[in-house]
C-alpha cells in the first residue's frame, strides 16, 4: 500500500501563487508515476499533471501548462505542484495520486490522497 498526504491548499487571489505538497509513504518503490488531479464543485475530477519518479519527465493538461509546475524530491518521497497565475476557474479540491503503470495518458491511478482545497478569489 501507498499512503499520500497533501498539504498547502488555501485561499489566494487571482493572479497569485500556491504550492501544494504530496508526501508519499509505504511501498512507494512500487509506483512509477505521481499525478495531480482536481475536482471543481459540480464537475468531474480531471487530470492536471504528472511526473515520473525515476526520469522526472512530466506531462500537463493544456489548461495549466506554463502556469503550473510539477516537481519531485525522491529523497523525501514528495511531489510538489507550484501553481502560478492562478485563475478563479482553478478553484477545486486538488488530489495527489500514484500509479504503478507507465503511461501518462492512462488516467487510472492506484492510490489517492484525501485532497486539499484551493480557492481562488476574484
Amino acid at each position: 500500500q501507498v499512503q499520500l498526504v497533501e498539504s498547502g491548499g488555501g485561499l489566494v487571489q487571482a493572479g497569485g501563487s500556491l504550492r501544494l505538497s504530496c508526501a508519499a509513504s509505504g511501498r512507494t518503490y512500487s509506483t512509477n508515476i505521481m499525478g495531480w488531479f482536481r475536482q471543481a464543485p459540480g464537475k468531474e475530477r480531471e487530470f492536471v499533471t504528472a511526473i515520473r519518479w525515476r526520469s522526472g519527465s512530466t506531462y500537463y493538461v493544456d489548461s495549466v501548462e506554463g502556469r503550473f509546475t510539477i516537481s519531485k524530491d525522491n529523497a523525501k518521497n514528495t511531489v510538489y505542484l507550484q501553481m502560478n497565475s492562478l485563475k478563479v476557474e482553478d478553484t477545486a479540491v486538488y488530489y495527489c495520486a500514484a500509479k504503478v503503470g507507465l503511461e501518462f495518458r492512462d488516467y487510472e491511478y492506484d492510490y489517492w490522497g484525501q485532497g486539499t482545497q484551493v480557492t481562488v478569489s476574484s
